[in-house]
């Protein structure tokens, strides 16, 4: 491998900059530098530093969403993204002769908000990457690669990457891609120089949420992160005084004897991982700087669950929550030992995720002329589309954002229940005919409805994710086996209380999922997950064990066919602290067929179709899920 001059970002704080490429096949013993350039020259890897000591300063964030903007208390647009750039320019102005100030975003930087429209659905309809041109106007200097940039396919991610990228995408573990290409479109890593100081960077994506084998990209492949760290990092801290491994792999303890933190469980090649790894591979100092799992870290600094054998590890969050901010101390070519940091959080006022919960935020904090020049051009491209009145709502507290959010994983929802059946009746118009049963992930479900008029931005809210859909074949024996493996996936009555409750307003990677209103059955919850079965289960008003060979036309999202990744219908066993590891059900060999139609489109048309939501129009609890 060879690092090889690129031009940095004009708007961020490197004097130089330098991207990785080659591949690692297998441990590498050194990093070649190019012959054209001058050894002495002051911003070349390896120069010493001109003093003793730099302060380094990160501000970081990861898994913005394209959360560019929040909301107010009356649902207006207010700054966010400005807010990151406004405090990260005022310390880069005080900063000293001595002190880098750096700007890098985690990745899952796509998906989420309106915004995403800009990308369209392949090249062709590409009009602009917002998160991209947001962030090479701040002075981001790098990206990481997350698995929801891939959301609108490769092609869509190197359009985005070639036009409006500005900085690095950094991924070690990626590979074979026809749209999507190494040295070109990103790079396993890179070294950048800023006054004397030479920081390492190193991109890790997660295996575990990232779509390959796709129709549109079928060699597109995520490799272990933890192998690519071993065969990179040692030949990578050689030239560099620090390397941050950008990962986006998420929390997570890496040991079953280890106690959960901050809500994390079990991830075998999360940042803990990695960091522990790290420590065994370069004595020099390294930052694990995550993202994935919106993990809140780092509110109190560091502890033992954040400081793994010597290796920090931050995250901010997500959807625009939190700026991170990390401060170290260090000198050239030193040690572990002879470096200095610390961390907090700057929590971010507002929400991307709808009104109900958000707070005004104050504009003084925010660049405003950064929101007039970039943010609000962008804005006014997807204005008419997100202002758009698509239906009104019921004032119903079976849709409010609270009673969603908890229901979703919990028991009927009456929006899922509205969610699934729009799918069988949108089937109608699918090229094949139409279908007999729509599943859905609770996850899938991202908020509530108020009462009222809704406009296309407040649906985008309750379903932000670029999911396309898949007709399977499901026999009715299968169909009554994925019942009951959703039946351990529930969230119970007594996991809402207690010092381990589970707060539904954020994500349990359990997997539960809602049906359409052809299938009733009752859940019995017993005493534990393990205990928990099905019962009385009907399709069509018959027993579904009477007929176990009828074959079901069922309609379902491509996260859900290739397996759910960490929801588990892959057959692995479910997460989200179920206990006694109990294997998930494997959607992945059930025959399935692409539709090409995306789920909140077809969604969406059958809201407007019927101009309203509400118990009228199925939006409501009808008894198609009993507890007991």
């Amino acid at each position: 491998m060879r690092l090889i001059r690129r031009d940095r970002n004009p708007e961020g704080a490197l004097d130089a900059l330098y991207v990785l490429t080659g591949s690692a096949a297998g441990p590498i013993d050194g990093i070649d530098l190019p012959a054209e350039l001058d050894a002495a020259s002051r911003d070349m890897p390896g120069k010493p530093l001109a003093t003793k000591t730099r302060r380094l300063t990160i501000f970081h964030f990861n898994d913005l969403h394209n959360a560019l903007q929040a909301q107010d208390a009356a649902g207006q647009p207010v700054p966010l993204f400005s807010r990151i750039v406004d405090r990260y320019r005022k310390s880069r102005s005080r900063a000293g002769p001595d002190e880098v100030v750096l700007l890098l975003s985690g990745g899952d930087d796509h998906t989420g908000t309106p915004f995403d429209e800009l990308l369209g659905w392949s090249p062709g309809e590409f009009v602009l990457d917002p998160a991209y041109v947001a962030y090479s106007a701040a002075g981001v200097e790098a990206a990481a690669l997350g698995n929801h940039d891939l959301d609108r396919g490769s092609a869509v991610l190197a359009a985005g990457i070639s036009r409006d990228a500005a900085f690095p995408i950094l991924s070690a573990n990626l590979d074979g891609s026809t749209a999507l290409i190494a040295g070109r479109d990103y790079f396993p890593g890179a070294v950048m120089v800023a006054k004397g100081l030479r920081i390492g960077m190193l991109g890790l994506t997660t295996p575990v949420d990232t779509r390959t084998g796709t129709a549109s990209d079928p060699g597109l492949q995520v490799t272990s992160p933890l192998g690519a760290l071993r065969d990179i990092l040692p030949a990578l801290a050689a030239r560099c005084d620090i390397v941050i491994v950008m990962s986006h792999c998420g929390y997570g303890v890496d040991s079953h004897r280890m106690p959960p933190a901050f809500g994390a469980g079990y991830l075998a090649e999360g940042d803990v991982a990695i960091a522990r790894l790290a420590a065994t591979l370069t004595d020099r100092p390294v930052l694990v700087l995550g993202a994935h799992s919106h993990t809140v870290l780092n509110a109190d600094g560091f502890g033992p669950a954040s400081l793994i054998d010597g290796i920090p590890i931050v995250q901010a969050g997500g959807h625009g929550s939190h700026l991170g901010e990390f401060n170290a101390t260090l000198a050239s070519a030193s040690t572990r030992e002879h470096w200095s940091f610390s961390a907090r959080l700057h929590p971010l006022s507002g929400s991307p995720r709808g009104a109900a919960d958000a707070h005004a935020p104050a504009t003084e904090d925010a660049d405003l002329d950064f929101e007039r020049r970039v943010i609000a051009p962008m804005l006014a491209k997807v204005r008419r589309r997100t202002d758009e009145v698509v239906a009104t709502v019921d004032d119903d507290a079976d849709l409010a954002r609270d009673r969603t959010l908890r229901m979703r994983y919990s028991g009927e929802c009456a929006l899922a229940n509205f969610i699934c059946d729009a799918l069988v009746a949108r089937s109608a118009e699918f090229p094949r005919g139409p279908v007999d049963l729509a599943i859905v992930n609770s996850t899938a479900i991202a908020d509530g409805l108020i009462a009222g008029a809704i406009t296309f931005k407040d649906w985008y809210r309750v379903q932000p994710f670029a999911d396309l859909l898949q007709i399977a074949e499901i026999s009715m024996a299968q169909l009554l086996a994925i019942l009951g493996s959703n039946a351990r996936r529930i969230v119970r009555p007594e996991e809402y209380g207690g010092a381990e409750a589970i707060d539904p307003r954020g994500y349990v990677t359990r997997g539960f999922l809602h049906f359409s209103r052809g299938l009733r059955y009752t859940l019995r919850l017993g005493d534990s997950a393990l205990d928990a079965a099905i019962a009385d289960a009907e399709f069509g008003g018959q027993r579904i064990d009477h007929d176990p060979d009828r074959i079901l036309r069922v309609v379902l999202t491509n996260y859900l066919g290739a397996g759910g990744y960490a929801e588990s219908w892959n057959g692995n066993p479910i997460g989200a602290g179920v206990q006694g590891f109990l294997p998930g059900y494997d959607l992945r060999p059930l025959p399935k067929r692409d539709t090409g139609l995306v789920f909140r489109n077809e969604v969406m048309a059958r809201v407007r179709a019927l101009g309203h939501v509400g118990r009228a129009t199925g939006a409501c609890l009808d008894g198609r899920l009993v507890l007991a």
